[in-house]
């Protein structure tokens, strides 16, 4: 069952006899700050079920300081995971919460439950550019055309406006808010040829670098609310999600030609600016490939070594070079998740996903408060990985689907127009 269908069958079932609820077990009673600190440790599913027992609950969940106080908590201590599904006709969306430690015990039941996006019709394919603060920020994969900001747990969404095209188009997005100005915004990078033309035919198309850029911004709530041109940028950025730390976006930069190695980009929300990120000075780290993740509110980087090993360097003091630290050292040895997705990856089973990754399978979602490492094997596994002990222990969710990219997302109530002025 869909997370919106239970909901709705839930409020259906109760509207009549208990819209008009008096308090029956005190619960209503309660200080205010005790009522607020049992909530506030709540999964988002459990909070979304309790606005929807009586009038008087649904008024306590709509709460201001009930909102913020769960807000502040639900990234570290509720935190959900969404699966982006990229099923070929339509895409969608499933979460499961990561809440306590009962997901651990493999002999429960913990099923996804798939989030509905009211505007799938007109957006059927879609990317997720980003999650910030319980919002969503989808982008249309087919044309680059459509942005939609979306909370999954109110169904509350609006539509960007659109932006200029160009012939031959590559765009990069990144979504996110600057904890200072206390905005939020959409960055469109776009990479284009000019005047149409691809280039020489003789070029191998692995090797042509669109010739001309654009950045566009919008920002959310803002008066004119339309995008805003920032000029061009020097660097051709690679198509994948931003990370966001700190009230600035980061990306890794596309493999040059003949050259080894990625920089590191990031986009301050609050200047608007592009910056080159120093990455950790170690011996041989310069010819690896590697990817962004958050770690703690710290830029983290991931980086792949021989033999199936991978280290995760944090930057504890942000914009400081020397203060990149290896927190993390995941060894070589796999799951039995992992050995099943070799298998069937060795006999060709299944459809091909444009999330599944090249040349290197393994991505680090993020780390539980708990210190073990949730990681994403080849679109297809989730494995926790315990840097104490060494070990996996593979994540299995009823109704999983077969192919999906992972996205941290801290569920909350919180309504877009009240976060961004609109």
């Amino acid at each position: 069952m869909d997370m919106e269908s239970d909901s709705l069958t839930k409020m259906k079932r109760t509207k009549t006899h208990q819209e008009d609820c008096q308090p029956s077990n005190g619960f209503e009673n309660l200080p205010p700050e005790i009522t607020f600190d049992i909530l506030s440790q709540l999964p988002i599913t459990s909070l979304v079920q309790f606005k929807y027992v009586c009038r008087s609950w649904r008024l306590i969940g709509q709460d201001p300081n009930l909102l913020e106080e769960y807000s502040s908590r639900t990234s570290d201590e509720n935190p959900c995971i969404i699966f982006h599904y990229d099923s070929p006709i339509r895409n969608e969306l499933f979460f499961v919460d990561l809440h306590g430690d009962s997901y651990r015990d493999q002999n429960q039941s913990h099923p996804v439950r798939k989030i509905r996006t009211p505007f799938s019709s007109s957006m059927p394919e879609y990317d997720v550019v980003g999650s910030c603060n319980g919002l969503l920020c989808l982008s249309d994969s087919l044309y680059n055309d459509a942005i939609y900001i979306y909370n999954p747990f109110t169904r509350d969404y609006r539509e960007l406006p659109k932006t200029n095209r160009y012939p031959d188009q590559e765009v990069v997005f990144g979504f996110g808010f600057h904890p200072i100005t206390k905005e939020y915004k959409v960055i469109k990078i776009i990479y284009y040829y000019k005047d149409g033309n691809k280039g020489h035919h003789h070029v191998s198309h692995r090797f042509r670098v669109p010739t001309q850029s654009e950045v566009q911004v919008l920002t959310l709530g803002s008066s004119s609310s339309r995008w805003r041109s920032l000029g061009k940028v020097s660097h051709y950025l690679h198509h994948c999600p931003a990370v966001l730390v700190q009230g600035r976006l980061h990306w890794m930069t596309c493999r040059p030609r003949y050259r080894t190695g990625r920089n590191l980009v990031s986009f301050d929300l609050g200047e608007e600016k592009f910056c080159e990120v120093a990455k950790p000075d170690v011996m041989g780290m310069r010819r690896c490939d590697y990817h962004l993740v958050a770690v703690r509110g710290c830029l983290a980087a991931a980086f792949y070594l021989n033999y199936g090993k991978m280290e995760i360097w944090v930057m504890k003091e942000y914009g400081v070079k020397e203060s990149w630290t290896k927190e993390f050292v995941i060894r070589s040895n796999i799951s039995k998740a992992i050995k099943e997705v070799n298998q069937c990856s060795s006999i060709a089973c299944g459809s091909v996903s444009k999330f599944s990754v090249k040349g290197r399978p393994v991505r680090v979602v993020c780390v539980l408060k708990s210190g073990e490492i949730l990681l994403e094997y080849k679109s297809r596994a989730l494995t926790l990985y315990n840097p104490q002990t060494g070990k996996h222990k593979d994540l299995v969710f009823q109704g999983m689907p077969n192919w999906f990219h992972s996205i941290v997302h801290a569920g909350t109530l919180n309504q877009i127009h009240t976060l961004i002025g609109t």
